[in-house]
C-alpha cells in the first residue's frame, strides 16, 4: 500500500472539500481518463481506476472517516472491518469516538495519557460483533452514452469485476468438510480486554484479538480457492437497461448487483455513471431540447416553410413573413421523454437570419432600391430607435 498515491491527490481535491467538489472532481476525473475517451491507452486505464477507487472511499462518510485518520490501512479489507462504533482509540463511555463533556473532549485526554490504543470496553463501549452479517460494498462504474442513446434509451453491456461468494466453501472461508472454529482466545468477540493501571486508578482496555486478527474465528484449513477470505474475484458481462431520457451526470443503480456480502449479509449495488457526450445539432435543457435553424433574408421577409431537424426525425414548419433573426418557436411535445414517466418535453428552434455574402451587381442593385422604397413603418427596431435618438438629441 505504500506505492498508492493519497486519495486526495488523485482528485485534486483539498482535505476539507465538501461532498459536492469531492463528486464535481470524480466526474471530471473519470471523463478525463475514461476508456471510451482514451481508446488502448493504459495509463489512462489505470488513472480511471485509480479515480474510481478513490471516490469509492471519500464518497462513503464512514470509509472516507477511516481513511482521514488511519490512512489506506483503515480502508483496506485485509485490515479486517475496522474499530467498530467507538474505533480503536474510541472511549465509549463518552461517545463513539472518545466523545466530550461540558466542551472537554475525553478521546483527546485519555489519548494524551495513555496513546491510541486506549479503549473503553470498562465504559461501556460498543464493538461489532465480527462474525455479524455485513453488506457487500458498492461498484461505481462509468458509462458514457451518446446524446441519441441518452434521449432514446438503449442497451449496454459492461463489464464488472466484483467479488462473489466463494462457491467452494460457500463464503466460510474454510475447506470442504471443515468449520472455522470460535477463537478460545476471544470467545469470537474479536477483542481482549487487559487491565491497565492509569493515574485515574484500573481500568481497562480493549484491543483486536491478535490471535484470530480481530475475526473471532479461527480457520484452521483455508479454503483452497478463496485462500480463507470466502470471497472471489469475478469478472462478468451485465446488460444494463439505460431509460429513454436519462441526463448527463445521472446515476442508474442495480441492486444487489455489488460485491457480495460477508457471514451472510446482502450483496452491495452496482452503480452506473451516467456521462452523456455534447450533440452538434442538439442542446438539452433538463427535458426540452433547443436547436438553431438558418433560414435566409427573403424566407423570413416573405415567410417560408422550412425543415426542422427533432429528435424523432425530420419535419417541416412554416415561418411566418417578417420573422426576425433570433425568434424563438415551440415544438410542443417533440422534447426529451420524462424518465419512468409519461410525457415529453418540448422543442424550441431558434430562428437565425443569415445575410448573403458575395452579391453580384446586378443583385446589389436590386437589393438597394429594394431597400429605399422601405420606410421606418416596415421596421419596428428601426423605428424604436430613431426615436430613441430624436428625443435623446432633439434639435439635430
Amino acid at each position: 500500500m505504500a506505492d498508492k498515491r493519497d486519495y486526495y491527490e488523485v482528485l485534486g481535491v483539498a482535505k476539507d472539500a465538501s461532498e459536492s467538489d469531492i463528486k464535481k472532481a470524480y466526474h471530471k476525473n473519470a471523463k478525463k481518463y475514461h476508456p471510451d475517451m482514451n481508446p488502448g491507452d493504459k495509463e489512462a486505464e489505470a488513472k480511471f481506476k485509480e479515480v474510481n477507487e478513490a471516490y469509492e472511499v471519500l464518497s462513503d462518510k464512514e470509509k472516507k472517516a477511516r481513511y482521514d485518520q488511519f490512512g489506506h490501512a483503515g480502508v483496506d479489507p485485509s485490515y479486517g472491518a475496522g474499530a467498530g462504533a467507538g474505533g480503536y482509540g474510541g472511549f465509549g463511555g463518552f461517545g463513539g469516538n472518545g466523545g466530550s463533556y461540558g466542551g472537554v473532549d475525553f478521546g483527546d485526554i485519555f489519548e494524551t495519557f495513555f496513546g491510541s490504543g486506549f479503549g473503553g470496553a470498562g465504559f461501556g463501549s460498543r464493538q461489532t460483533n465480527p462474525n455479524a452479517p455485513r453488506r457487500g460494498a458498492d461498484i461505481r462504474v462509468s458509462m458514457v452514452l451518446t446524446f441519441m442513446e441518452a434521449v432514446h434509451g438503449t442497451t449496454k453491456t459492461i463489464n464488472v469485476t466484483q467479488q462473489e461468494t466463494c462457491g467452494e466453501c460457500h463464503g466460510t472461508g474454510a475447506e470442504k468438510g471443515t468449520t472455522p472454529e470460535t477463537c478460545p482466545e476471544c470467545n469470537g468477540s474479536g477483542f481482549v480486554v487487559a487491565q491497565k493501571r492509569t493515574a485515574f486508578g484500573m481500568m481497562q482496555e480493549s484491543r483486536p484479538c491478535t490471535r484470530c486478527g480481530g475475526k473471532g474465528k479461527i480457520i484452521k484449513d483455508p479454503c483452497k480457492k478463496c485462500h480463507g477470505s470466502g470471497r472471489v474475484g469475478a469478472s462478468k458481462k451485465l446488460e444494463v437497461k439505460i431509460p429513454a431520457g436519462v441526463d448527463d451526470d445521472k446515476n442508474i443503480v442495480l441492486r444487489g448487483k455489488g460485491d457480495a456480502g460477508l457471514n451472510g449479509g446482502p450483496a452491495g449495488d452496482l452503480i452506473v455513471i451516467i456521462t452523456v457526450r455534447p450533440d452538434p445539432m442538439f442542446e438539452r435543457e433538463n427535458y426540452d431540447v433547443y436547436v438553431q435553424v438558418p433560414i435566409s433574408f427573403a424566407q423570413a421577409t416573405l415567410g417560408a416553410k422550412v425543415t426542422v431537424p427533432t429528435i424523432d426525425g425530420k419535419v417541416e414548419y412554416t415561418v411566418p413573413e417578417g420573422t426576425q433573426s433570433g425568434k424563438t418557436f415551440r415544438l410542443k411535445g417533440k422534447g426529451i421523454p420524462y424518465v419512468n414517466g409519461r410525457g415529453r418535453g418540448d422543442q424550441y428552434v431558434v430562428v437565425s437570419v443569415e445575410v448573403p455574402k458575395k452579391l453580384s451587381r446586378a443583385q446589389r442593385d436590386a437589393l438597394n432600391k429594394f431597400d429605399n422604397g422601405l420606410k421606418d413603418d416596415n421596421y419596428d427596431q428601426r423605428k424604436s430607435f430613431n426615436k430613441r435618438m430624436k428625443d435623446m438629441f432633439p434639435g439635430n
